[in-house]
């Protein structure tokens, strides 16, 4: 299974299991690098609104969001 499918890890938030995986990368890169509010993180992830999305943002390593997730694939 490529990493691409399988992610790299995985967080809790709220009653939700978030797999950190290309997807969720993508829009993180976005609300790091745009004007994307929380609302907005939370409605595109399926989130329950912007708490939990500010809790996402809490719990990931920001180095995550900045490497490049075709890294992820060479090193696994």
């Amino acid at each position: 299974m490529a990493m691409k499918d399988r992610g790299i890890a995985s967080i809790k938030i709220g009653d939700k299991e978030l797999v950190i995986d290309a997807k969720l990368l993508t829009v993180l890169k976005r609300y790091v690098s745009t004007e994307m509010t929380l609302e907005d993180l939370a409605r595109e992830l399926g989130l329950n609104g912007w708490e939990e999305a500010y809790e996402l943002v809490k719990k990931i390593p920001a180095w995550i969001m900045w490497t490049p997730f075709t890294m992820w694939e060479v090193t696994s």
